[in-house]
This record gives C-alpha cells, structure tokens and sequence, in this order.
C-alpha cells in the first residue's frame, strides 16, 4: 500500500532553544562580519574625501558614504534584536532548567516520603516501648545479682573510720609496752662469747723458711 499511494513525508523534530539559540548566534556573527565590513569601506571613503576638493567627485563619494552607512546602521539594528532574542531564549532556558530541576527535586522527595512511610509502617511503637521496659527489668535484676554477689559476709554493713583507727593506735601502744621483740635478739653476739668473731683469713703455710730448707736437705 506504501508503495502504490506513498507515505507522508517524516515529521521534522521541532526546535528546542538551544537550537534557536545556536542558529541565532550563527546569524549575529554574519552580521557582525557585514559590519565590519561597511566599518572598512566607511574609513576608504573617508579618506578619499579628505583629499577631493568640493565637486562631483567628492559628491558621488559622499552619497556611497551615505548608503553605506544607511546599511551598518540597519545591520546594527538587527545585530540589537538579535541579542535581545538570544537573551531572551536563555533566560527562557535558564528558567526551564530551574523548573526541570525542581521537578526532579520534588519527584525524589515524593519517593524518599513514600519510602520512609513504608518503613515507619513496619514498625511497632508499642513493642518498642515494651522492649525498653523488658530491658530496663533485666538491668535492674543484673545489679541484683551483682549486690547479691558481692555482698560480704560476717561484716558489718557500717565500719567507723574512726573506731579503727583508734584499735590501730591502741594496737601500736601495745606493742611499744611490750618491748623488743625476741626477733631482734637473733642479731646480737651470745653471752659467752669474749670477743667479737674475727673473721677468716686465707690459709697459709705455717713452716718458718728455715724449717723449709731443712726439709729439701732431709729429702
């Protein structure tokens, strides 16, 4: 069927505003280079009229000047629209990107709630609470048992600081009354002991050298 009756020709894809952007600065560096161009012939001119004299030929010359001149202004008028255009469709562009982002942010903050619902949704408020308290009991029967355990026996629950102390000191008196104590008789010399114990020497040969010389003769 195609082929007998022909297809419709392809949509073009509409422009978009970078695309209009782009062809608009396209357009504006042409005319820039126009410009540039009459900027030139505009100082020949100039030139040339300085140095006729008033005539004809200075006349022609000025009328050129005048239709060129008439042309650069009407390409600056042009070059004025098209920059307010291109500001425009920037600006334009500019707050479509905002809105796009800011699409974006409020469809990721829609998901993050939903999210954060289905989560919250789980959870029990009450079983948490009955899980602290069970938590706090055990705590509680820990330090029971660790009393329990390091309770002392045969003491009493309250010593006076003040009371040991004093035995502390009565325990000192009583020792000083008593006199020496019989470890300290273990350093001193015996009674029956006239001098002090001299002490040991090296052993030496008792013989006089004469007793020596008689016996290498003897043998």
């Amino acid at each position: 069927m195609n082929r007998i009756f022909g297809t419709s020709s392809s949509k073009k894809p509409r422009p978009n505003l970078q695309d209009a952007i782009s062809s608009t600065d396209t357009r504006m560096a042409s005319i820039e280079v126009k410009v540039k161009k009459l900027d030139g012939e505009l100082a020949r001119y100039k030139e040339q009229m300085a140095r006729l004299r008033n005539g004809p030929g200075k006349n022609a010359i000025q009328e050129r000047a005048l239709r060129t001149l008439r042309q650069k202004r009407m390409y600056e008028a042009q070059l004025a629209q098209l920059t307010q255009q291109t500001f425009n469709m920037e600006s334009a562009a500019l707050a479509t990107e905002n809105l796009r982002n800011t699409m974006a942010t409020v469809d990721a903050m829609k998901q993050a709630n939903k999210e954060l619902r289905k989560q919250y949704g789980k959870i029990d408020v009450d079983k948490i609470e009955n899980i602290h308290y069970d938590m706090e009991d055990l705590l509680e029967q820990a330090n029971e048992i660790q009393e329990t355990l390091g309770r002392s026996y045969a003491v009493p629950d309250e010593i006076d600081e003040a009371d040991l102390q004093a035995e502390l000191d009565a325990l000192e008196l009583d020792i000083e009354e008593e006199g020496p104590s019989y470890l300290d008789d273990l350093n001193k010399v015996p009674d029956f002991v006239d001098e002090p114990p001299v002490e040991a020497r090296p052993l030496m040969s008792s013989k006089t050298p004469e007793q020596k010389e008689a016996v290498k003769t003897t043998a």
